[in-house]
């Protein structure tokens, strides 16, 4: 008799093997998209730094908040970032005549970003644990 297919222990084999394939690339993965996360928030608080400068030069103070920057016409920034929430990070802006203190936060901390990042005035990227909380140290 000539019976074709697998055996169970032929497939038991395969499955495992996707199974280990699939333990060593997803950690890489997540650690990958945790790394795009922080990189998108660097950028995004670059960006709102900036447009709180334009703002500022054509007002006579800085922005109050994101919703500000996000209003004009032309708006300083998009929408999105506007919100509030953008690629796994929460941001936030306040602002007065004297200057302006913008944060970054994750969403959800050891999953969408591990470091808070925050800006100021002064134009320097600062950066913390949120693990561990702290004090900023600028980001080099």
């Amino acid at each position: 008799m000539n019976r074709r297919g697998f055996t169970l222990v032929e497939i038991m084999i395969v499955v495992a093997i996707i199974a280990l394939l699939a333990a060593i690339a997803i950690p890489n993965l997540l650690r990958a998209r945790l790394a795009a996360n922080e990189s998108a928030a660097i950028a995004a608080l670059k960006t709102i730094a900036s447009s709180a400068h334009t703002y500022r030069a054509a007002n006579p103070s800085y922005p109050a908040n994101l919703s500000v920057l996000g209003s004009g016409n032309p708006p300083y920034i998009d929408a999105i970032l506007a919100s509030g929430t953008k690629q796994g990070y929460s941001f936030s802006l306040s602002g007065d005549t004297s200057g302006f203190t913008a944060y970054a936060f994750p969403i959800t901390p050891g999953t969408t970003g591990n470091r808070d990042f925050m800006v100021d005035t002064s134009g320097v990227l600062m950066y913390r644990n949120n693990a561990t909380g702290g004090n900023f140290t600028a980001l080099e």
